[in-house]
C-alpha cells in the first residue's frame, strides 16, 4: 500500500527581550492534537541575534514534539498488542 499524507505544522515564534520562545502544534492523521514548546536565552555578554534565538527555541519545540509523536505512537502500537511499548527517540 502506498499513500501520501500532508501534515501541516502551526508555529509561533515570540522574542521578548533575551528570551525566545517557540509553539508548534499539530493535528495527527487521526485527529490528534500534539503541541511542543521550547525556549531559548540570551546571556548578557552575548550580541543580539534574534536567528540564533529563534533557531534555538524552534529546534527544541520540534525535539519535544517530536518525542510526543514517538510515545503517541507507542501507545497506539501498545494498544493493538496489548502489552506496553517504549520507542526510542
Amino acid at each position: 500500500m502506498h499513500a501520501n499524507r500532508t501534515l501541516t505544522l502551526d508555529m509561533q515564534v515570540l522574542e521578548a527581550g533575551a528570551k525566545t520562545t517557540a509553539d508548534i502544534g499539530m493535528i495527527t492523521g487521526d485527529g490528534r492534537a500534539l503541541h511542543g514548546h521550547g525556549t531559548a536565552r540570551r546571556h548578557p555578554d552575548d550580541a543580539a541575534v534574534p536567528q540564533i534565538g529563534d533557531e534555538i527555541a524552534i529546534a527544541r519545540a520540534l525535539v519535544e514534539l517530536g518525542h510526543k509523536l514517538l510515545d503517541t505512537a507507542a501507545t497506539d502500537i501498545g494498544e493493538r498488542q496489548h502489552r506496553r511499548v517504549h520507542l526510542m527517540a
